[in-house]
């Protein structure tokens, strides 16, 4: 069978792991020991995890990240979530068919007492709000308690092999994200006063102000005199004709298995969002050796910072604005998608539509805060913060400085008076860190004609100046010296490369004229080099926005390996090489069209609201038009919101139809939410609780 494990990754090490065996459906099986089962399966080329009971519909993966239920399997005879679950050796693992038959529970006639423990605060989620918060909990000695759901510490920061934006001083900007959860995790070890609970959710907030934690499968109760909701986000779903199909996923479910499992899910990929998410994405699929057919974004422009965009049009994936998906086409998965022009109001434009060959298409269209524990905290009446995702969407460099703030401010509720009031400036520089992209500008005028300097691609206004740090001539300052302003060169450059190394858009280039005035060599940034580029082989070069400007022979490869950047030259006309931003690494055929578009027979209406109970978008807008929009009411007649995933998906699409129909949202009457976050089995929970 064949391996879909990436073998060599230009920024991650590949790592020989060990083999665990197990079964899927009766045939034999290797994963790597660590290996979530989704993954395993995924890696042995298998997409497809069993069939829906009410429409026999194929299931697979879509968020990795515990939230939905598509990629149940049948682990040992009981029902897990794949992606949540280990491979343990010798398990035996089927497709979860309809509704299977599952063995009886054993007899259980005593329970161990429930284990009960008590903690200064608690903080629900270790990526990088948390960690940050819990870096100054643990200076001050605060008894505090760091749970988390996964395997390792880290949160999104474990999926980031891009370098950081932000400030060197406050989010260490210019190192990759996977470094900065590491070395977050490290500096917590170093407190003694902090626990670690890997591999452990918090199922909810009682109202006797005591948490329900299920940690490596055993019930335990926590009592916080303090809880700080740094739980994150869970990703978006999007109303599309075919979105029941497999190989449908969710931007955290493809870089968890490409930048965590080294793994190759996919040969094409189409990508539907351009906030940074999607356009991150995109990137990692290139440096995962996927071809990335293009990206389709609703608005006008992507939302994302423009280095993103503008990296992978210089590479060769086009971008779609004012364009959406009209649907996914296929048997059982993916095998094709269309897309089609959008007006203002997001209504597709006729005879705009667009189909591509793609097996897989990923959905980045925004986050919703995990703020069900805030929620829960504040009835039970505990003192509750929240930070990053948990409290806002927002990068995560401003997540970690967030919840560097949160923790202060939770280390002075405690008692802590000496440390003084935080300073102004941090909220403000708060603020920067979370802000939209500021107005595009035009490139510095009067660059040298001599010499050599860096030509800085960055025109977006973005919190971001590890350029200015670096310099060792103090040649780049911003324009006025904030975080938000452009980088401009101001003078006396030697060369050195290094603002070329940390820019973490890659926006960069320097142009050098004392060798040749006239054929001077551009020295380009280069991390796909999965892709290799060899001194004579011809490259072309493009602008910012991808349009070539010509074919030259690479004249140098330079490899910096405690960077993972390759630096690339090559000897251009004086004429264009300022206007050299990088080059194209994707044959224009990979995002070639189908000759005729691939129209979908049903309508928008027919497309799944409630993937898990299968309910269309037609049945509740007919409901809502009859004068229901109470969330239960709808819940109570469709099931939309009763299935496994507890209206963590649908909701949010159901207020949509409820916004097209012209109900205010402050008519809706809101879901009454389940009494646990997460579906656990009974057995797990002593009798008597």
């Amino acid at each position: 069978m064949e391996s879909y494990r990436i073998k060599s990754h230009p920024i991650l090490p590949v790592e020989e792991r060990e083999d665990v065996l197990f079964t899927w459906n009766g045939t034999p099986l290797t994963a790597k020991k660590g290996e979530m089962i989704a993954s395993a399966l995924i890696a042995n080329g298998i997409s497809v995890f069993g069939h829906h009971p009410k429409d026999g519909s194929a299931q697979g993966i879509f968020c990795a990240n515990g939230q939905c239920a598509k990629c149940t399997v049948i682990a040992d005879g009981v029902a897990v979530k794949s992606c949540m679950t280990m491979v343990a050796p010798g398990m035996e693992v089927r497709s979860a068919e309809g509704l299977p038959e599952l063995p009886e529970s054993a007899v259980v006639t005593e329970r161990p007492p429930i284990e009960q423990l008590a903690c200064e605060v608690l903080i629900i989620g270790g990526g990088p709000s948390g960690l940050a918060a819990a870096i100054e909990l643990g200076k001050h000695g605060i008894d505090t308690l760091v749970i988390d759901d996964k395997h390792a510490l880290g949160g999104k920061l474990v999926l980031q092999t891009h370098k950081f934006f932000g400030s060197e001083e406050d989010s260490h900007a210019g190192v990759r994200g996977h470094d900065i959860g590491k070395l977050l995790a490290a500096e917590v070890a170093n407190h003694p006063s902090v626990k670690i609970w890997l591999n452990s959710t918090a199922l909810f907030v009682f109202s006797d102000k005591k948490v329900g934690i299920l940690k490596d499968g055993v019930y335990k109760i926590v009592t916080p005199q303090r809880i700080l909701n740094a739980a994150g986000a869970r990703e978006k779903f999007l109303r599309f004709t075919g979105n029941h199909l497999a190989r449908i996923y969710g931007a955290g479910a493809f870089q968890t298995l490409v930048n965590r499992d080294l793994i190759r899910p996919t040969n094409r990929l189409f990508i539907i969002g351009g906030g940074n998410v999607g356009l991150i994405a995109g990137y990692h699929a290139l440096q995962a050796g996927i071809e990335v057919v293009g990206l389709a974004e609703a608005l006008p422009q992507c939302g994302g910072y423009k280095v993103h965009a503008d990296k992978l049009k210089r590479h060769g994936v086009p971008i779609y604005t004012s364009h959406s998906i009209l649907s996914a086409n296929g048997g059982e998965t993916v095998e094709s998608i269309t897309i089609a022009a959008v007006d203002d109001k997001f209504r597709f434009q006729p005879d705009s539509e667009k189909s591509f060959a793609c097996d897989t298409i990923l959905i980045a269209v925004g986050l919703d805060s995990l703020s069900e524990f805030t929620q829960e905290a504040t009835e039970a009446g505990i003192p509750v913060y929240a930070a990053g995702d948990a409290l806002e969407i927002a990068e995560a460099s401003s997540a970690m400085f967030n919840g560097k703030i949160a923790g202060l401010t939770i280390v002075k509720d405690c008692g802590h008076e000496e440390i003084g009031p935080i300073p102004p400036e941090w909220f403000a520089k708060a603020e920067v860190l979370k802000s939209h992209p500021g107005p595009v500008k035009p490139y510095q005028k009067g660059l040298p004609e001599s010499g050599v300097f860096p030509v800085i691609h960055c025109l977006q206004e973005i919190p971001c100046n590890p350029c200015t740090t670096v310099c060792p001539t103090n040649s780049i300052q911003t324009e006025d010296g904030g975080l938000m302003a452009l980088p401009r060169y101001t003078g006396s450059c030697i060369g050195c490369n290094k603002c070329l190394l940390i820019c973490p858009g890659l926006a960069i280039t320097l142009v050098d004229y004392r060798q040749n005035p006239e054929n001077p060599t551009v020295t380009i940034p280069y991390e796909v080099f999965n892709l290799p580029q060899a001194v004579g082989n011809p490259i072309e070069v493009v602008d910012i926005d991808g349009e070539p400007l010509g074919s030259f022979p690479v004249a140098a490869v330079m490899d910096i390996k405690n960077r993972h950047t390759q630096l690339i030259k090559v000897k251009v006309p004086k004429a264009i090489s300022k206007q050299i931003a990088s080059f194209r690494i994707q044959s224009a055929e990979v995002s070639r069209p189908l000759p005729e578009p691939i129209i979908p027979e049903k309508l928008a209406d027919d497309a799944m609201i409630c993937l898990c109970e299968r309910v269309s978008v037609g049945q509740v807008r007919q409901l809502i038009r009859s004068g229901i929009t109470d969330l239960n009411h709808l819940k109570a007649v469709t099931r939309a919101g009763m299935g496994p995933c507890g209206a963590k998906t649908c909701e949010t699409l159901i207020k949509g139809v409820l916004r097209e129909e012209g109900i205010p949202v402050e008519n809706v009457v809101p879901n009454t939410k389940r009494p646990v976050f997460v579906e656990v089995p009974l057995d797990k929970f002593p009798d008597g609780d």
